[in-house]
């Protein structure tokens, strides 16, 4: 897209007089990249069945992935380009990344896009050298621009989180809204359907899934081990076990979905699975008999919800104190290659805490989308609807095709 691209809007002014609808709220809902519109995604249930709301998508110029686009795009709703998307007022911007947010015009309700702001970020800047520290989404440089803060809610999942922000940029405090985790949430009200996810996977029950994941960045599971789906199919019998991997959205992004295949050619011959990049991770969870994972977000998920884990990481990756990740990687058991496979996976069950991870994701279990609604209503200046707050369980994981 360019400059000179413009789309019908149903929440500008010139195109007012095409609506069939008028009068209504606008709602843009920015979405940098998969992993952010699939927590987005999240809030809409909360604002469905309310004919005062008008919700547009966006997607920054700036996040040039062809598969941010695509995600966008398969919605099925109005998306304006960044450069128009900039010139509009909104009554509510949604966002699940602080990149960007200055560049619309509106109140901005800021959610994480993982298991919450307060813990480091994997992310480390090209040439950083021996004094670099590990930094959190809490930092005032993240927060702040201008001597003001940059969004008008900044949605924390845990009153530790609170703590944090008041440490690191306290004239954030006021603008914090401490909500719990509505990704936890829908995985919670997903947790009884657990055979129908088994089964949407083609999984029998006589075999076990072992769902095999990594983040992003050369320090993760699948940039440290680049055997790990090999390995993992190669030990496990083919009739107990069936392998599923889910990679973080940002691989398949960055290095193309023909790439990821190719690399993992050999696996795939041998009966591995591919979660699709923009697919159900959490159904992939419920499902799981085990998990392989890092430090990243869905492996705190997974334990959190009670499955095994066992972790492909070296334990040089700097974590948080009193973070999910830092307390499974004090209990977890480490993957040895040179061990076989399936003892190490009966020796993770019931080896982390998962009453203690699970209290360290949410300190608002079960009332994010209540607290959620409630705070974007509050932006939007209407009045909340009086239908009850949905729950929904978590679509089902959707796999590559041979």
């Amino acid at each position: 897209m360019t400059e000179l691209t413009w789309v019908r809007s149903p929440v500008g002014s010139p195109d007012r007089h095409l609506a069939t609808r008028t009068g209504v709220k606008s709602v843009l809902v920015m979405i940098p990249h998969i992993v952010a519109g699939n927590r987005l995604l999240d809030l809409l249930p909360l604002l469905e069945a309310d004919s005062r709301l008008q919700v547009i998508f966006t997607s920054p110029e700036w996040e040039s992935w062809r598969a941010t686009h695509d995600f966008v795009a398969a919605q099925g709703g109005i998306v304006l380009p960044w450069a128009q998307a900039r010139r509009g007022e909104y009554d509510l911007v949604l966002a699940a990344s602080q990149r960007g947010i200055d560049e619309v015009t509106g109140p901005v309700l800021l959610i994480p896009h993982g298991g919450g702001f307060g813990q480091y970020r994997p992310w480390r800047p090209p040439g950083a050298g021996d004094g670099w520290r590990p930094q959190i989404g809490l930092e005032a440089g993240q927060l702040m621009r201008e001597g003001r803060v940059r969004a008008d809610s900044i949605v924390l999942v845990h009153d530790r989180e609170r703590d944090v922000l008041a440490e690191t940029c306290p004239r954030a405090v006021p603008a914090a809204v401490v909500a719990g985790d509505i990704a936890l949430d829908r995985l919670t009200a997903s947790l009884p359907f657990r055979d129908h996810y088994r089964r949407g996977l083609g999984v029998s029950d006589d075999r076990r899934l072992v769902v095999v994941t990594s983040t992003w960045s050369d320090r993760s599971a699948f940039g440290r081990h680049h055997d790990l789906f090999d390995r993992v199919i190669r030990e496990l019998p083919p009739g107990r076990f069936r392998v599923l991997g889910v990679l973080h959205p940002q691989i398949w992004s960055h290095h193309g979905v023909w790439q990821v295949r190719a690399w993992l050619a050999d696996g795939l011959r041998s009966g591995l699975t591919l979660l699709r990049p923009e697919g159900s991770w959490r159904a992939a969870l419920i499902a799981a008999d085990h998990v392989i994972g890092d430090y990243g977000s869905v492996t705190g998920y997974a334990s959190g919800i009670g499955k095994p884990v066992l972790l492909a990481v070296d334990g040089t990756q700097p974590l948080l104190p009193g973070t999910p990740s830092a307390v499974i990687a004090e209990h977890a058991p480490k993957w040895d290659p040179g061990r076989p496979l399936v003892p190490q996976l009966s020796d993770a069950e019931s080896a982390v805490p998962a009453d203690r991870v699970r209290a360290l994701l949410s300190s608002r279990q079960g009332r994010a989308g209540a607290i959620l609604r409630t705070e974007m209503y509050r932006l939007l200046g209407l009045t909340e609807p009086a239908r009850a707050v949905p729950v929904s369980p978590v679509p089902m994981a959707e796999v590559l095709p041979c």
